[in-house]
């Protein structure tokens, strides 16, 4: 069986990355742009510092802001109606996950419109045609949705998140710009940090796992552990680092999958709204040690990553905890909150455990679970 692996065409790391959209624009022979950004982004400023680099380059742009925090399929069915009214050939999704995934799911339905029911996209569909050429700009360090060829869209009817995967849908050039992600506020910047961590972690031990995605994983770990704190203080170390650590980290667990975290991360947003980042940061360090027995030396690895000295002389048992203490330890220090008290209702738990078990990451667990045992860790998480 052959591993497949799917990165962006191009990509720019660094301060002042956005100043190369103008010539990639011009070099591709683009002629207008449909913006993606969210209203938030919107009103304070940072979107414009996009549309700053068009104006001054003399290019034009739709803008497009109907986009919640856990995009809608009524979002995504606005955003091609949009898209098609306004005459434009390319994306710019500025933003977080929810305007990158708006993006992915629009552009690929202008390319291929039999799949205009946007429910028809969950999975690992194979669809015809690549999507609509996107720009991704990301303002946090946590999706990685720009290296990535994953979206996700709330079902609002029925209280549920799609998973959708199609390397159709990935960004053709991503801008990896720190100073896009200066103005995050701390609670975000934690949130979305160890969002990044989670996907490294799982990237590591999940059952698609392979030499070279470990690769990227460990090394998104390292970068993550030490930058994290620094970018939640707003340091401009902080903030470069963990942008190139949770694009790091996308390049990785796009290829290979996720687990069990991100399958009981996801209905907490369809049903609570709950940020994604919050809740993986939450659930992370209750699931890795579920999974502990099911990794076998891995979790030495990813204790020596996360600063964890003394690790070759750990026992099994003891690298296994340090690397599950670290990961809290982490998490207290940039202020997540320590269980789900304040989000879950214990009468919807059946309706949660159920919903992640049938979600699309948690196949990827590397420890067989069952509806009983999602129900077990839920509980232990109020």
């Amino acid at each position: 069986m052959a591993n497949r692996f799917v990165l962006n065409e191009t990509s720019y790391h660094g301060a002042g990355a956005i100043q190369e959209i103008a010539a990639e624009a011009k070099g591709r022979g683009f002629q207008k742009a449909f913006i993606c950004s969210d209203p938030d982004l919107v009103k304070f400023g940072v979107t414009q510092k996009v549309i700053d680099v068009l104006d001054q380059a003399g290019l034009s742009y739709e803008l497009y802001s109907d986009i919640k925090p856990n995009p809608t399929i009524e979002n995504v069915q606005n955003g091609v109606a949009s898209f098609k009214k306004a005459g434009t050939d390319y994306i710019i999704a500025i933003g977080g996950g929810s305007s990158m995934d708006t993006a992915k799911a629009v552009g690929i339905i202008i390319n291929n419109p039999e799949h205009e029911d946007v429910r028809s996209l969950e999975g690992a569909v194979d669809t015809k045609n690549k999507c609509v050429p996107i720009f991704a700009v990301p303002t946090t360090a946590g999706t990685a949705a720009e290296v990535t060829i994953n979206y996700v869209i709330t079902d609002a009817e029925k209280n549920r998140k799609m998973v959708c995967v199609d390397p159709h849908d990935i960004p053709v050039v991503a801008f990896i710009d720190s100073e896009m992600m200066a103005s995050m506020p701390k609670g975000l910047t934690a949130a979305t940090g160890m969002d990044a961590l989670t996907h490294a972690i799982e990237g590591y031990i999940t059952a698609g796992a392979w030499e070279l995605s470990d690769m990227f994983h460990i090394k998104a770990i390292e970068i993550i552990a030490r930058s994290l704190r620094g970018a939640v203080d707003n340091t401009p170390e902080g903030r470069e680092d963990m942008a190139l650590g949770q694009y790091v980290a996308g390049m990785g667990f796009s290829n290979v999958g996720l687990g069990l975290v991100h399958s009981m991360a996801h209905p907490l947003g369809a049903l609570y709204d709950t940020p994604h980042g919050v809740a993986n940061a939450i659930i992370l360090p209750t699931v890795m040690a579920y999974n502990a027995e099911a990794t076998g030396e891995k979790y030495r690895d990813i204790a020596k990553a996360m600063g964890v000295e003394g690790t070759e002389n750990m026992s099994q048992e003891e690298y296994r905890k340090a690397a599950v203490d670290a990961v809290q330890q982490l998490s207290v220090d940039v202020g997540i909150p320590a269980d789900l008290k304040e989000i879950v209702k214990e009468e919807d738990i059946p309706f949660l455990a159920q919903s992640a078990y049938d979600d699309a990451c948690r196949p990827g667990n590397p420890k067989e679970t069952s509806i009983e045992d999602i129900t077990a860790l839920y509980k232990k998480l109020l």
